[in-house]
């Protein structure tokens, strides 16, 4: 049992995709006891026989359409700290499971929405993904060389815009029900919290200091001193050495002229710089680059792939990965000092009795 900072909370999670699942797990890591509701049968995406994203807490099979199965999940909800849940919005009102319904049966319950476009606006009844949410916010266009955006996977939107608001905004929300005595609604959508994570981009942007064309920022592979350059292997290192004395000690390292720290910022010797950066570099496989500079103040790293990641020697310091079940799983984090965060079990793949489960909350309320 975990006795992370979030032990003792309860948590009812209504099975999804992406950052739900996410939210979830995030705040199972730090010890909440969540309890995951899904239809009977169901199997994981994409084929899978696990997923990361379950680990640390056990499910109910309960079907939704069901008269008797919607009470025992109000049972459940009685006891609840809070809900997490990812419908299209009217979904759950249309079950009876809204948040006014809820609150008449638990007013001290946190009732976290999370939804691509909001519960309301224009948009809010549309579908989309991942894609979309960011399209909207400014960040896929600001991302990718000149010709086209690039997706940056699911990351900024599903989960750093998304499940990491959503499990934020359930602690904030919880936080202050103790002095309440009250829940109330945690709308997350992924539009928001895309802009919010925009917000020094955003500053630059209305600064002057960056430009909507791709390419062409400090940050998005303009500069010399930040961005990816190919090796004589075919591998690929980053470059982050924006600081002048950061730059200095990468021109020196590399065997660069030591003059061009002098035109660090003056944007018009970029490209040129770039081209000189990227011949030096290529004269090395990414393993001799890394013997050279990894660990020096040129603000240097190899990229790795997937598989390399679990093996790098400062990730393995770190505990990034933890084993369970022959499956290399991210560690919670971030790391606490006196109530650290635990995975309990990975994947737990037998369901609960759920009227086991509001006997047991029940009966941990009353003492």
């Amino acid at each position: 049992m975990s006795n992370g900072p979030l032990h003792g909370v309860r948590i009812v999670e209504f099975a999804g995709l992406g950052p739900t699942p996410f939210a979830a797990m995030t705040l199972a890591d730090m010890g909440a006891e969540v309890i995951r509701i899904q239809r009977p049968g169901l199997k994981h995406l994409m084929g899978l026989e696990y997923d990361i994203l379950d680990r640390g807490r056990s499910f109910v099979e309960l079907d939704l359409k069901n008269a008797s199965d919607i009470e025992t999940v109000k049972a459940l909800l009685s006891e609840a700290d809070a809900l997490i849940e990812g419908m299209r919005p009217g979904v759950m009102e249309r079950l009876g499971l809204g948040p006014q319904e809820v609150a008449t049966l638990n007013p001290r319950l946190v009732y976290g929405r999370m939804t691509g476009w909001g519960q309301d606006g224009p948009l809010a009844h549309a579908a989309g993904h991942d894609i979309n949410y960011i399209a909207l916010s400014g960040a896929l266009h600001a991302i990718g060389p000149k010709d086209t955006p690039v997706i940056p996977l699911n990351l900024i939107g599903d989960f750093g815009g998304g499940g990491m608001y959503m499990a934020y905004g359930i602690v904030c929300a919880l936080f202050e029900s103790t002095r309440s005595g009250l829940g109330q609604v945690v709308d997350t959508a992924i539009t928001d919290g895309t802009a919010h994570l925009m917000s020094m981009i955003y500053a630059m942007q209305q600064g002057k200091a960056w430009s909507d064309r791709r390419e062409s920022n400090i940050l998005d592979g303009a500069a010399p001193f930040y961005g990816v350059y190919e090796c004589a292997c075919g591998g690929h290192v980053a470059i982050g050495a924006i600081e002048p004395k950061f730059y200095a000690e990468l021109l020196h390292r590399i065997g660069a002229d030591a003059d061009l720290a002098e035109t660090q910022m003056k944007r018009s010797t970029w490209p040129d710089v770039r081209a000189q950066f990227a011949a030096i570099f290529a004269t090395k496989t990414r393993d001799a680059w890394s013997e050279l500079l990894l660990g020096t103040d040129c603000c240097y790293a190899p990229v790795l792939t997937i598989e390399e990641a679990y093996h790098a020697p400062h990730n393995t310091a770190r505990g990034h990965f933890k084993k369970n079940d022959e499956i290399a799983a991210p560690a919670p984090t971030p790391k606490l000092s006196r109530t650290p965060g635990l995975v309990q079990e990975c994947f737990q793949n037998v369901p609960l009795n759920v009227k086991d489960v509001v006997q047991k909350w029940q009966e941990t309320r009353k003492k």
